[in-house]
């Protein structure tokens, strides 16, 4: 075999060798490349006000949206328990602040792992002030509490604790298991409470305590009325995504793939990088074969 007929056949069997790497290369990245995943979601609230406060001035919705130990997961606070809540409005008694809630026990906490998502919160000997009604709680409550919990394949699930009676502007209030009750206030207004909100899903879960519908008028440190929401005790979650499946193949469907005759293959398989490769590598050396065959006609 002289020198170009060498050099054509190195060439050859060099490029098939490095396709073939390529082949098998990719096939195992393909192989290891990692499954993608998902994760749960879980938050919860002591307390979340959204209130519009109109002022004897004319001054019309002030708005007052303040919340009290949210947390959520994932995140980077899953869990509070400030017991005491402030705040302060412009032109709401020189703008000093006053106590909103004040509780013995108040927690939130939010969690997600690997079993699944959960969301839980709890208040405690209680009592929740509005503006312009600083010495007349508009809520004294025992003990409440909610929770969500979104376990990985199983079934979402909303539920709450509540007492027997709260408190509203020193009325006392029965409360019944679930539903509403309307509670008028002479000379001052009218609070309706939500009782025990509970919602599920296929894949998340929600609850609160007590929701409160609030229009009041004070006509005191400047305040002309109060309207608006007030949430105790909201917590919710969402599930998990599950892991992928794993597709598996039955024994019939084997013996039925290995009974069937060879066929030219359109796809791609495992094993498609390897044949690839090898076709590549007989293919070249056919050619060299070929080429050389000739020199040696040539020369003969």
């Amino acid at each position: 075999m002289n020198h170009t007929a060498r050099r054509a056949a190195a060439t050859l069997l060099t490029t098939a060798a490095l396709m073939a790497q390529a082949a098998v290369t990719a096939a195992h990245a393909d192989e290891s490349a990692p499954a993608a995943g998902g994760h749960g979601a879980a938050s919860a609230a002591v307390l979340r006000a959204g209130l519009e406060v109109s002022l004897l001035d004319g001054t019309l919705g002030v708005p007052l949206n303040v919340t009290l130990n949210e947390v959520q997961a994932p995140g980077q606070a899953t869990a509070a328990r400030e017991t005491l809540l402030t705040a302060s409005l412009d032109g709401v008694d020189g703008g000093r602040p006053f106590e909103m809630l004040r509780a013995d026990v108040a927690d939130a906490t939010a969690t997600v792992d690997a079993e699944g998502s959960v969301a839980e919160t709890s208040l405690a000997a209680a009592q929740v002030t509005v503006p312009g009604l600083p010495m007349r709680p508009l809520i004294e409550l025992d003990a409440i509490a909610a929770r969500a919990h979104c376990p990985l394949g199983g079934t979402p699930v909303a539920e709450t604790d509540m007492p027997a009676a709260v408190t509203v502007f020193g009325q006392e209030v029965p409360l019944t298991v679930e539903g509403s009750v309307n509670v008028p206030v002479p000379g001052v207004g009218e609070v309706t409470l939500d009782l025990s909100r509970t919602e599920t899903s296929e894949g998340a879960a929600a609850a609160s305590a007590l929701d409160l519908s609030i229009e009041v008028n004070p006509l005191n440190l400047d305040i002309a009325g109060v309207t608006g929401t007030l949430t105790l005790a909201e917590a919710g979650c969402e599930t998990p995504a599950a892991p992928p499946r794993t597709q598996t193949v039955s024994e019939e469907e084997t013996e039925e793939a290995e009974d069937a005759p060879e066929m030219a293959a359109t796809g791609g398989g495992s094993a498609t990088p390897y044949v690839i490769g090898g076709g590549v590598g007989l293919l070249a050396a056919g050619a060299a074969t070929v080429l050389i065959a000739k020199r040696r006609r040539r020369t003969a």
